[in-house]
């Protein structure tokens, strides 16, 4: 039978109340709705674990015998708030946390969802414009061929 090696036992304690502290709430926060808008926080969250131990024997000590052992483990976690996001009817979008970009291209970075999205209003728009003038067209007395 194999001896369990205490080192193992540190580990698994640390794994446990790390698990504890990183569940899915945390990351995500619980929703708050006032009305019709419903707010989430998102946050990220950075873990580290480390350990380590060692034997102590003597000469008088038999190599199979339960020697002297001094170990440690810890952890760290860091939990930085990234932003909320904000649900209001169909609409979502995210607020950010952290401070507004320093440089240009982050400042670009950040306005491509906003430009996509109102690029694509722009084309929609276009699209409901053209198609109701065919429609507009295509009646009788409106200059159709006949």
């Amino acid at each position: 039978m194999e001896k369990q090696h205490p080192i193992g036992d540190l580990m698994s304690n640390i794994v446990d109340k790390v698990r504890e502290i990183a569940d899915a709430n945390t990351i995500v926060g619980q929703p708050i709705t006032t009305g019709e808008v419903t707010i989430i926080p998102v946050s990220r969250l950075s873990v580290g674990v480390g350990s380590g131990g060692t034997e102590f024997g003597s000469k008088h000590q038999k190599p199979d015998g339960d020697n002297c052992f001094g170990g440690g483990a810890g952890a760290g976690v860091n939990l930085i708030p990234v932003g909320f996001l904000v649900v209001k009817g169909d609409s979502v979008k995210l607020l950010p946390v952290a401070p507004p970009a320093g440089t240009t291209v982050d400042r670009v970075v950040e306005m491509v969802p906003e430009v996509i999205d109102k690029v694509t209003d722009f084309i929609e728009k276009q699209q409901e414009k053209k198609k109701a003038a065919q429609e507009a067209a295509d009646k009788p007395g409106f200059g159709g061929v006949y």
